[in-house]
């Protein structure tokens, strides 16, 4: 038993368990280097990939507001290089996409007693690739239907009576 130890000790010396260090360091840094060239390869090919956005409705009809209730973002589900959608992706402070109001054809709920209204994403297609100004191609749009609640304001607006000097008459 002590003879094998001895061989063991003498056959892993410090020259021994350097060189295999340095073995691996280098088997490391070419793994690294071997992905890194990988992943850059793959960015230029066409995928897919779904993108969140924040949303916010602009041109409200007069007095109406949109309730709280209201969608605050969707998915865009796009197709473009990988570099397009690595770009998106990266970019944490995404404009929110804006939906014209007065554009946009929004419908009313069926059978809703309040102001219950609806679009249909489908629409907003060629909008929202304007206002993204991408290479990215607009696949789908999650949910297909957009549902919000207009609500008037019950402020009216304030009634201005002109304010009239008194002309005190001195005698």
């Amino acid at each position: 038993m002590w003879g094998k130890n001895v061989i063991w000790k003498k056959y892993l010396t410090k020259k021994e368990v350097s060189v295999i260090n340095k073995n691996v360091v280098i088997f490391t840094f070419f793994l690294f280097l071997s992905f890194v060239l990988w992943y850059l390869n793959s960015l230029g090919k066409v995928v897919e990939a779904d993108i969140r956005f924040p949303i916010k409705f602009t041109n409200l009809p007069k007095e109406k507001v949109i309730t709280e209730e209201s969608p605050g973002s969707f998915y865009l589900y796009l197709k473009g290089t990988g570099y397009s959608i690595l770009k998106l992706k990266l970019s944490d402070n995404r404009a929110p996409v804006l939906i014209d109001i007065s554009k946009v054809n929004y419908r009313r709920v069926p059978g809703s007693s309040s102001l219950n209204y609806y679009i249909v994403t489908s629409g907003l297609t060629k909008s929202l690739a304007i206002q993204m100004r991408s290479d990215c191609e607009i696949t789908s749009i999650k949910p297909d239907t957009l549902f919000f609640e207009l609500e008037k304001t019950g402020l009216k607006p304030p009634d201005i009576v002109p304010e009239t000097k008194v002309v005190k008459n001195k005698k």
